[in-house]
């Protein structure tokens, strides 16, 4: 089932939205997702371990909590958007988790990227409570979370992804059933596989465009209107090609996405090779202090291999 939002929706929307949320995670995507729920009309609790994210958001108009029971109590829908499995197990199943204190529309929806294996157990707890549990991660990165154009694949039982799609449509522009418990995640470790060998194969064809002595941005401009088109080469060419390793999704998050995507092949008997490459250099990467830095980093790693060193004027 996949549902596409517009934008005049979306103002439609703005207007309509009475429902409540406590959102739970104020990271770079949380934060706009967050906003995005307000400006669509919901009354939005947040919370964040970090102060300042919480204030950022009650100046938006965001009412704060204290802590996740907190946030969520009074919601029809608890979401949670956080930086690993761990962070997600401790607000849903630890000591005044979810679980003991759930929202009152005993709906969660976990939309960070974290393990299947997990969301199965997680939610197989909240259901024996009588608590949904919807599986929701997301693609589009930053830029997609700012302009509510997120593609979110969510998992879970078919009457409760229904009743979370209205919060969705409020910060994604493709919504996509795609099955039980742990659906969303196992299709969004597929999404970040290719992502990762795509940003790997952009990065080649840069370290040999740039031995041969060629203009990368034409070079760029040709390989878009051919079958070596992608959105990566779109979005993150030109900073791979500028040396720019400013953060939006950064290294260490996507490191932590392909051990995810090893974790599963590896239960799974499914053999890899690519994949296992791709995430031995984004481990050269954070080994050489670029953890923090965005994604597109990596092409970091091939001017060492290459030696190609970056110099001012030439990217």
């Amino acid at each position: 089932m996949t549902h596409r939002t517009t934008s005049k929706k979306k103002e439609v929307m703005g207007r309509n939205n009475q429902g409540r949320v406590g959102f739970i995670g104020l990271g770079t995507m949380g934060r706009e997702m967050a906003r995005n729920l307000i400006e669509a009309g919901f009354t939005v609790r947040v919370f964040d371990v970090l102060p300042n994210a919480v204030a950022e958001l009650v100046s938006l108009g965001a009412e704060p909590a204290t802590g996740p029971a907190d946030a969520a109590r009074d919601a029809d829908v608890a979401i949670t958007m956080l930086p690993d499995t761990p962070q997600v197990e401790e607000v849903v199943l630890g000591p005044g988790g979810l679980l003991a204190d759930p929202p009152r529309g005993r709906l969660v929806v976990d939309m960070s990227t974290i393990s299947p294996v997990a969301v199965r157990r997680m939610a197989d707890e909240l259901k024996a409570a009588g608590i949904d549990m919807i599986d929701a991660p997301v693609s589009g990165g930053p830029v997609g979370a700012k302009n509510g154009t997120l593609s979110i694949m969510a998992g879970g039982d078919a009457e409760a992804f229904a009743r979370a799609t209205p919060f969705f449509e409020a910060m994604g522009a493709t919504i996509n059933h795609v099955g039980g418990p742990g659906s969303g995640q196992a299709v969004k470790l597929c999404n970040q596989l290719i992502c990762g060998i795509n940003i790997q194969a952009i990065c080649e064809a840069i370290a040999l465009g740039r031995a041969f002595g060629v203009d990368l941005d034409q070079m760029r401009g040709v390989l878009l209107g051919g079958s070596a088109a992608s959105w990566m080469l779109d979005k993150l060419g030109p900073s791979m090609i500028t040396g720019d390793a400013s953060a939006g999704f950064r290294i260490d998050l996507m490191l932590k996405d392909l051990r995810l995507v090893q974790e599963q092949a590896l239960a799974l008997s499914v053999p890899l090779p690519a994949t296992a490459l791709v995430t031995s250099q984004y481990v050269e990467a954070r080994a050489h202090g670029e953890g923090t830095n965005g994604n597109q980093a990596l092409f970091r790693v091939y001017d060492r291999m290459a030696n190609q060193p970056r110099h001012p004027g030439n990217g």
